[in-house]
């Protein structure tokens, strides 16, 4: 008896021991982790101070958004910010007992270690409150091996512990809707209402809700827009927990099972989504503005658009840029058919023509293999190798195999378009499109490129004529001239006139965009002071001094071209493009005015009242009767327009100013090899080419009754002293001696030699050359 009496003593001294080992072992284990010797555990003061990247948004004038740059896709709200049914939903979904427990479950707790530890039962996962999963969405988890579970639970039940003694439930509701990640890489309530249903977290429907609280049970699994059907059955599910709770009546329920989801799903990631350029453009003048030392946060750092949560106020309206977008496509996939149907089979984009063999000896990979000395042979078999590529199309894009020559030869052919609105008065941006798609063109036509600019440079001419002392009834003859001292230059007009020994007025000239009389207008006013009205009116390229400037040589921007022409409806003064209004920090405060991104500078008239009533007169007459007519005769435009359309040699480039009382617009069109143009003046011309484009976009522009105030404007009627100095003949015939007995020199020099005698001051030639 004393013997057994013994053993059980023995067993039960060994139990006991076995259990204080155990104890003091996980004891031990929980204090490593406790004083972070499995990595460091946030302190209390580190808690009450959480500081989380955050999305910058960039948002209109409106102050709708328009995009963000993120790494991770998350805004901040309020607590406010959330319908109850939003909360209700989550509740019943992860944590029934949240206002109960203080932010730990402990059956759950024990039920993950030992399964864990004794059974090596890996589904043993589960039971996380919301405050637990909050730790997990703040920190994260790390690889501990086979013990990565009940570290990183333990990890998260101390951090949970602390911030449930720093946080009210409200405070700890609203860092979880802020913080927890939904699909696509969207982190928080507020960035995923408006990716996935295009609204605000307040406005949500209770079907909405229960939708992206579904979510949080397996971002992709659920994931509304890949797998609807899931998605679906997942919310259902989330509204039956909710009847069941009594959160919501049976009815309501019923309500919301019995529709399908609704998305509407808005893309903010860089390449994707409303006005892509535009927002690469914001980018880099952010990087630009907060490198300024008044700009630093309250710490002397740089913010950082990826992280801070700044808000960039704009100046494009969302909805003239969503009109300038669906006018490019609509027009550009139309032009695209045309352009390739007239080349055919003789296409100059095609293999082993000299445009395509040109932009192949340019390519970034060949020229890296020419650096490694391989023969052509070599070369040509490393770009023939093929591969599965994404492929841009105007109906659907697709994936082929295809080489790196052949996707050479499938880009090139695609013709490209830059279009800008702004508002003359005050340069604000309203709409601006760089190209045809970012995700495969992302040169920015409208802030990067240079083109020639054809006849949209001869209003230029014909103001700085004005300017220094032409009447605005002058004549010129149509008739070819040979400069011999501009190696025997013939400027040769677009089209053949029937009548040779007309005369034209500038105005009549103007509006149908004569060659020869654009280079006698700019002969008799000299280069000079045709490039300094040109700087006047904000161009700030160099534009070279010889005569083909009449003509439209030069290289420039649309945003350069855009500002020149905003001079005839903002009192003879150039507007300065204004793209950003305000940066705030995330917490409201203001770190960047308008004042201060956009200083006032003092505007000097680049030509006179008189001469911008003129010019506005003879750019109406362009669209009413000229080469932009079509305007009113196909497309029935009442608006009040002025404008010029342009088109380079060979047919390389068409555009169209468009100008309006409050809205001054550029549309360029053209292929990106510079080599390659449109096959006939008929197809390329910039009133086939540009024009339709602008005119898509009025026609959208004129069907919103809230723009009303811009489609609707009116210019000022021209003073009488203008009316009567433009009251002309737009032609008028050569007299009859002067046919007869006139000079018939056809050849002379450019460069004019003036005698001066005594009887010169008599002498006022104010007729053609």
């Amino acid at each position: 008896m004393f013997s057994k009496n013994q053993k059980l003593k023995t067993w039960a001294k060994r139990i006991a021991y076995g259990f204080f080992i155990t104890f003091a072992v996980l004891l031990c284990f929980y204090g490593s982790i406790y004083f972070g010797f499995w990595g460091e555990i946030p302190s209390a003061k580190k808690l009450a101070n959480l500081k989380q990247s955050q999305a910058t948004q960039v948002l209109d004038t409106n102050n709708d958004l328009i995009g963000k740059f993120y790494i991770y896709d998350r805004q901040s709200i309020s607590y406010n910010d959330f319908p109850q049914h939003l909360i209700d939903a989550l509740i019943a979904t992860e944590d029934t007992r949240f206002y109960e427990h203080n932010g730990i479950d402990n059956t759950s707790l024990l039920r993950v270690f030992f399964k864990t530890i004794l059974l090596s039962d890996k589904s043993s996962g589960g039971g996380s409150t919301i405050t637990l999963q909050l730790a997990k969405n703040l920190y994260g988890r790390k690889d501990y091996g086979f013990l990565s579970i009940v570290v990183n639970k333990l990890r998260e039940s101390i951090v949970a512990r602390r911030i449930e003694d720093i946080y009210s439930k409200k405070e700890i509701l609203t860092l979880y809707f802020n913080t927890v990640p939904f699909p696509d890489n969207t982190y928080g309530i507020e960035s995923a209402s408006q990716k996935f249903f295009n609204t605000k977290t307040r406005l949500l429907n209770l079907s909405q809700a229960a939708t992206l609280v579904g979510t949080l049970k397996a971002n992709t699994g659920y994931n509304p827009r890949l797998y609807p059907e899931s998605s679906q059955q997942r919310r259902d599910l989330v509204i039956q927990l909710m009847k069941n709770q009594n959160l919501i009546t049976e009815q309501e329920a019923k309500a919301v099972i019995n529709k399908d989801i609704e998305l509407d799903y808005q893309y903010y990631a860089p390449n994707q989504g409303l006005a892509p350029y535009f927002r690469a453009e914001i980018k880099k003048q952010l990087d630009a503005i907060l490198q300024e030392k008044k700009y630093k946060n309250p710490d002397g750092e740089a913010y950082n658009i990826y992280h801070d949560g700044l808000k960039v106020y704009t100046t494009l309206d969302n909805n003239l840029q969503r009109y300038a977008e669906e006018a490019m496509q609509e027009h550009m996939a139309s032009l695209q058919r045309q352009f390739e149907k007239a080349y055919g089979q003789n296409a100059p984009w095609l293999k082993n023509k000299p445009a395509f063999l040109a932009a192949k000896k340019r390519l970034k990979t060949y020229r890296k293999l020419k650096q490694q000395n391989l023969s052509d042979k070599a070369i040509e078999d490393s770009l023939n190798k093929k591969h599965k590529t994404e492929l841009f199309s105007w109906d659907e894009p697709t994936v082929e195999n295809l080489s790196t020559l052949d996707s050479l030869e499938y880009y090139s052919k695609f013709l490209n378009a830059g279009m800008l609105s702004l508002e003359p008065t005050t340069g604000a941006i309203k709409a601006y499109v760089g190209g045809i798609d970012y995700r495969y063109f992302q040169y920015d036509h409208v802030s990067q490129s240079k083109r020639q600019v054809g006849s949209t440079f001869k209003p230029i001419v014909y103001t700085a004529a004005l300017e220094n002392g032409m009447e605005p009834c002058s004549y010129f003859s149509i008739k070819e001239v040979t400069y011999t001292d501009v190696n025997n230059w013939t400027p040769k007009n677009a089209s053949e006139v029937e009548n040779k020994d007309l005369n034209y007025s500038l105005a009549y000239a103007l509006s149908r965009s004569v060659n020869t009389i654009s280079v006698k207008v700019l002969q008799e006013t000299g280069i000079d002071k045709v490039i300094e009205q040109a700087h006047a009116m904000g161009i700030k390229s160099d534009i070279e001094k010889v005569p083909a400037i009449a003509l439209g040589t030069s290289n420039l921007s649309l945003m350069e071209l855009a500002t020149a022409y905003t001079t005839y409806v903002n009192q003879s003064k150039p507007s300065k493009p204004v793209f950003i209004t305000k940066i705030e920090d995330k917490n409201g405060h203001v770190i960047a005015t308008y004042e201060d991104l956009n200083p006032e500078t003092p505007k000097t008239e680049a030509f006179s009242e008189d001469t911008r009533q003129v010019m506005l007169e003879f750019l109406k007459e362009t669209v009413n009767n000229g080469t932009a007519s079509r305007l009113r005769s196909t497309y029935n435009f009442s608006n009040d327009i002025a404008g010029k359309t342009g088109t380079t040699q060979d047919n390389k480039d068409g555009w169209f100013l468009g100008i309006m009382p409050k809205l001054v617009t550029v549309v360029w069109v053209g292929n990106d090899n510079q080599q390659i143009g449109f096959s006939n003046t008929n197809i390329g011309q910039g009133a086939n080419s540009a024009l339709p484009m602008f005119a898509k976009f009025l026609q959208k522009l004129n069907s919103d009754p809230n723009y009303q105030n811009i489609s609707q404007a009116r210019f000022v009627k021209p003073s009488e002293k203008i009316l009567k100095a433009i009251d002309c003949e737009l032609t008028k015939e050569e007299s009859f001696f002067k046919q007869l007995f006139g000079n018939k020199k056809s050849e002379k020099p450019f460069k004019k030699k003036r005698k001066k005698g005594f009887f010169s001051w008599l002498k006022k030639d104010k007729d053609s050359i």
